[in-house]
């Protein structure tokens, strides 16, 4: 397994080095509401990840896959345009392959975004929510197996995921832009079925805030790596339970799109504050 994952990186790597010698230095993930982020970017090359070999791509309707080189602000970012998720039925090591890829290529800074489903209940969809922590039990760890000592050590600490220093950034940014940001626990689960009411609850005692099925892996795999780590859900929907209505993905892709303008706004201010 080890040899696989590492031979996987590499050609990963090295398929990308054919194609754009570009370095970038922060690294980000477009989740739901931002999937024509590239029109705030100048970019400088796309590579699809069906040009990569044995690359992971999404199965799932409007999430595109490619890599986007470019800037932003200034600032040499790498962006997935499409994440896959651990419910299409790949291994938990090649769902955060394309997160380590951008690492090995260089970014040192990884910005998330998502769509979620709000616990909170004071939350109300189109809220944005910014990620403080999370829980990640439901899916296997993406360390699990043998260590990728070239990547970081065997027992990561994570008693801070999401870099303080960056969520106060975010924070100050999201308040001179006047835009509203809250703040909580992200909690992953592995779908593809949303969660149950009695599971919301069970959440909401763990002192879960928002639910989602990528992101908590992702972040898990980016610290082993040394990464510093901010996240941003898009609240596109109550979570089960907490109003008294059934939940469609129709209705997340709806809320994702009447917010992107302002999601967009704030990821382009946060990641040009990223380098002062």
């Amino acid at each position: 397994m080890y040899q696989n994952i590492q031979q996987k990186l590499l050609r990963s790597v090295n398929a990308i080095r054919k194609q754009t010698d570009f370095q970038p230095s922060v690294a980000l993930v477009l989740g739901s509401g931002l999937g024509q982020y590239a029109e705030q970017m100048e970019l400088v090359c796309e590579i699809p990840y069906d040009t990569i070999p044995d690359f992971p791509h999404s199965t799932v309707a409007g999430h595109d896959g490619r890599y986007l080189f470019g800037y932003v602000s200034g600032v040499p970012v790498v962006a997935m345009k499409g994440r896959v998720h651990y419910y299409e039925g790949y291994d938990i090591s090649d769902v955060v392959l394309p997160i380590r890829v951008m690492g090995m290529l260089g970014a040192k800074t990884l910005v998330l975004t998502n769509a979620a489903g709000g616990i909170d209940p004071t939350f109300v969809p189109g809220d944005l929510m910014l990620i403080t922590d999370q829980i990640a039990s439901a899916v296997p760890s993406p360390l699990r197996g043998s260590n990728l000592a070239e990547l970081g050590e065997r027992f990561p600490d994570m008693s801070e995921i999401y870099d303080r220093a960056l969520c106060e950034q975010i924070r100050k940014t999201a308040s001179e832009l006047g835009i509203a940001l809250r703040g909580g626990v992200y909690v992953q689960t592995a779908g593809p079925n949303y969660e149950t009411p009695a599971e919301i609850r069970s959440y909401r005692v763990a002192g879960a805030s928002a639910v989602g099925m990528s992101t908590g892996c992702e972040a898990i795999a980016a610290k082993h790596m040394g990464m510093r780590i901010c996240g941003i859900s898009c609240i596109t929907n109550m979570a089960a339970g907490i109003l008294d209505q059934p939940l469609n993905h129709e209705e997340v892709q709806e809320v994702a799109d009447r917010v992107r303008h302002t999601f967009q706004k704030l990821v382009t201010a946060v990641i040009g504050q990223l380098e002062r």
